[in-house]
């Protein structure tokens, strides 16, 4: 039997580090997987805009939509007035969307997609928030010598936090927990 689904948004994905947080990293197939060419991870964000664009028109949105390769995966940025909506509380609309849009890649290539999909700048300002969120929960590990268990976060939210600890001396953070109360811990390194 073959699997031929596609990671869910409440499976971890390649959103998570691999190295700085084991307890995320999914058994490795032992085949590796071919590499796509920039070529087709761009293929791949042209269809999902085209998806994305579809969904404007039928909400009467209006966005100018970009299509972009940016460290190795396929990116679609949505930008313009009045779309707050389609990013939804703590982005919770916006996963769901950049996992229709995967589909829909999906559906087209047969193959699944690490797409970004970013509405309004959303993600760069989230990105800033959880930066000082980790900044924070290293401070007071580094004062008190105990763990900080942060709230929970989606696997973009944890991945933004787990790169800022992993980059700081004398702290480590790994993810524990099941979606959608999945969290990080950061600890003083061992």
């Amino acid at each position: 039997m073959t699997d031929t689904s596609i990671p869910r948004a409440d499976q971890p994905t390649d959103d998570e580090p691999t190295a700085a947080a084991p307890v995320d990293a999914e058994p490795e197939a032992t085949e590796a997987a071919p590499s796509k060419s920039e070529g087709d991870l761009f293929r791949q964000s042209e269809i999902a805009a085209d998806y994305v664009e579809g969904l404007l028109d039928i909400l009467d949105y209006d966005g100018d939509i970009d299509e972009l390769v940016s460290g190795g995966r396929p990116v679609v940025e949505v930008v313009g007035g009045r779309l707050q909506n389609l990013v939804g509380q703590r982005g919770a609309t916006l996963e769901a969307l950049q996992e229709l849009a995967r589909l829909a890649v999906f559906r087209q290539t047969g193959s699944p997609s690490r797409l970004l999909l970013d509405v309004g700048g959303y993600r760069a300002g989230r990105r800033k928030e959880l930066a000082a969120v980790a900044r924070n929960a290293v401070e007071k590990v580094k004062e008190h010598g105990e763990a900080v268990r942060l709230e929970p976060m989606s696997a973009f939210e944890r991945k933004c936090v787990h790169d800022v600890v992993n980059a700081i001396d004398g702290v480590e953070s790994e993810s524990e927990g099941v979606e959608p109360n999945r969290r990080i811990v950061v600890r003083p390194a061992d």
